[in-house]
């Protein structure tokens, strides 16, 4: 474990970018985030102990805490304050949308994939099974779950590949994949979709549709919506006529964006507290997050929605 203030600093996109290899990213950010935690509420982040049991025949041997035998000539097992295993899939969105940086210190598709790798980490950190999904138009990459500790390291390699990959003319499809992820996914898991939602105004309802989807095959869902904060949802871009380009259709408008500034933020808001309400009313966790803001928002919510189904 680094120390805390050196952990606590790899909360930051910035500094995170700066890193040399998606291991070592994925590490800091959750030694950082569980340092921050102090004396937290959550537990299991290393399957922790909490209290001796008698041993009772049929046992597992290898619970059985030796040392405590060696003092009382007792055999007592070893207990722990997280024992139940979860399935959870991360699916990323990875259309060219997603590549967009902004302000941010890293593109939403670097803020995602290193996000999922924290993710991946702190989930088998808990035993949990943990697999990977990623999609444009469609589903392009799919790992099933898998809860042994030596399955990190290929994920994070699909993570860096992504992290690392150009923008295609490829256009998001959410809805579609998302439905197949639905149907794709057999036994009943905590699905967490990182995505910044840039669908045409017309398909959001069945991107909602495809969330219901998910929930109807008996999924735990929680929506991770990425943007980045100063130009997506402030619009604050410098006030001077400025070209802007749809990277998905190739769609250019030429203004001025002072002009449109208060009413795009007001759209965007509503958009979200939309979103946000439509989610709830299906159980859905919906969540925003800025590539400017450090990664602790999303895994406290990740963790509060594992709390609540273990």
């Amino acid at each position: 474990m680094a120390d805390a203030p050196d952990a606590l600093r790899y909360l930051d996109p910035a500094s995170v970018a700066q890193l040399g290899n998606m291991e070592l990213r994925a590490r800091l950010i959750v030694e950082g985030f569980i340092t921050g935690l102090h004396r937290s509420p959550y537990h299991g982040f290393s399957v922790e102990f909490a209290e001796h049991r008698p041993y009772n025949p049929g046992d597992e041997l290898r619970h059985v805490d030796w040392k405590v035998y060696a003092k009382t000539d007792r055999y007592y097992i070893k207990r722990y304050q997280e024992e139940t295993n979860l399935r959870h899939y991360v699916v990323l969105d990875t259309s060219p949308s997603m590549h967009y940086q902004g302000q941010g210190a890293v593109s939403k598709l670097a803020y995602g994939a290193y996000l999922s790798a924290a993710l991946h980490n702190l989930m088998l950190k808990q035993r949990d099974a943990t697999g990977l999904i990623a999609f444009d138009e469609s589903v392009h990459t799919m790992r099933r779950p898998k809860a042994t500790p030596g399955y990190l390291r290929p994920l994070l390699v699909e993570l860096d590949r992504i992290a690392l990959s150009d923008a295609t003319g490829t256009r998001t499809s959410a809805a579609s994949a998302l439905d197949e992820v639905a149907e794709r996914i057999s036994r009943r898991s905590l699905v967490v979709v990182i995505t910044d939602l840039f669908e045409n105004v017309a398909q959001h309802e069945d991107l909602l549709r495809a969330l219901r989807h998910l929930r109807h095959r008996r999924h735990e869902v929680i929506v991770f919506h990425v943007l980045e904060g100063e130009t997506e949802r402030r619009f604050r871009f410098p006030d001077r006529p400025m070209l802007f380009r749809d990277v998905e259709t190739g769609e250019e408008i030429t203004l001025q964006p002072a002009q449109l500034r208060d009413h795009y933020e007001e759209a965007v808001t509503h958009f979200s507290d939309t979103f946000r309400r439509r989610c709830l009313e299906h159980d859905i966790d919906f969540v925003e997050l800025d590539t400017n803001e450090p990664y602790d928002t999303a895994l406290k919510a990740y963790l509060d929605k594992r709390k609540r189904l273990v």
